[in-house]
């Protein structure tokens, strides 16, 4: 019969228990949290994506066309470093050919001497079997055996001269050949760095004006602006100098903030709000009506929910130093010179507020 106490679990193995089960549950916690769902985050209307790159390559033409210029210039300077590669490859080749010529000349000469003191061995020769005939004259043979050695040996200074002419010449070939293919390649390598110049010149005169991009990027607005309430998510907006606007229009609101601030401008405001904020600000306004009342009919102009473009992070309302603009405003003057290079344009009741559409 078992007992209690041999029943109850030693109190080892219950802490060895106890330390297996929590790091158990720790990693189902862990698991479990890595099963969640990450949060919905729509991708912007492709008109959208459009906008702002057409925004993009507006506020970064300039630079563009700096950087175009810097590559041409750089290409006109690998051009004249390839027409003097050809120069000096002309002159390789008008040396070259030179040096053949020479060269021909050499081993043709060789080659006739060569014959000259084969002809010579041979007389040499005839004279001596003469000599040797009866009645032979010792002092005869004598002659001719020493005019045979004579022969014999300017032959062989004839023939070692004539191959190192050949060798000469077969060299002197080959450097003919190789400056003709050196000077065959520099003229194509200079051909190529001059229509890289002509094509680049090409692309730099085709670029768009940054006023034609702005342009196109504006007759889109309205599209973007509807295309992307549709599928409209917080998860869409991003914080630009503190202010909230849709990650579509945050580079062109980046850049005006900042060229703003360039010009002695500070600008800061209010962007995206919900269409709950939206809510309360036309009860405290004043509408009539939250859902049916016009803008006009509230004591300060307020959309009605689902119409306003602070919903969607496409409007803002600005102000400068603290205070909300007003036609007086230095920061509201620069707006109205400057805006629409961003893609910003005034709704005209209200001097602080600017979206895409002026809306």
């Amino acid at each position: 019969m078992t007992t209690r106490q041999e029943l109850r679990p030693d109190p080892t193995i219950r802490r060895a228990r106890r330390a297996i089960t929590l790091p158990i549950a720790a990693l189902a916690l862990g698991l479990t949290a890595l099963a969640a769902p990450a949060p919905a985050e729509a991708a912007p209307p492709a008109v959208a994506q459009t906008w702002n790159t057409l925004m993009y390559r507006s506020l970064t033409r300039q630079q563009t066309a700096a950087t175009m210029q810097a590559a041409i210039a750089t290409q006109k300077a690998t051009v004249v470093t390839r027409a003097g590669e050809v120069t000096n490859a002309t002159n390789a080749g008008i040396v070259a050919e030179s040096a053949l010529t020479t060269a021909t000349t050499a081993d043709t000469t060789a080659r006739t001497r060569v014959t000259a003191a084969q002809t010579a061995l041979t007389t040499a020769k005839q004279n001596l079997t003469k000599a040797n005939k009866k009645p032979r004259n010792k002092a005869a043979v004598t002659k001719a055996k020493n005019a045979v050695v004579a022969a014999t040996k300017t032959l062989t200074t004839r023939q070692a001269e004539a191959k190192q002419a050949a060798a000469a010449l077969t060299t002197a070939r080959t450097n003919a050949r190789t400056a003709t293919a050196t000077l065959g390649t520099a003229i194509a390598n200079r051909d190529a760095a001059a229509a890289a110049v002509t094509l680049s010149q090409q692309k730099l005169a085709q670029l768009p004006t940054a006023y034609s991009l702005a342009t196109q990027a504006s007759a889109l607005s309205r599209d973007v602006v509807t295309q992307s309430r549709a599928g409209f998510v917080v998860a869409d907006t991003v914080q630009v100098n503190g202010i909230t606007v849709h990650r579509s229009v945050a580079y062109a609101f980046r850049r005006m903030l900042d060229d703003a601030r360039a010009n002695g401008i500070v600008l800061s405001g209010g962007g995206f709000r919900t269409k709950e904020r939206q809510i309360e600000l036309r009860k405290s306004n004043g509408c009539p009506d939250v859902w049916t009342a016009p803008s006009s009919s509230c004591r300060v102009p307020t959309a009605i929910p689902g119409r306003s473009l602070h919903e969607l992070g496409m409007a803002v309302d600005i102000s400068q130093n603290g205070r909300t603009l007003t036609r007086s405003s230095t920061g509201y003057k620069w707006l109205v010179t400057h805006a629409r290079a961003y893609g910003f344009i005034n709704l005209p009741s209200e001097p602080w507020h600017w979206s895409i559409t002026g809306g």
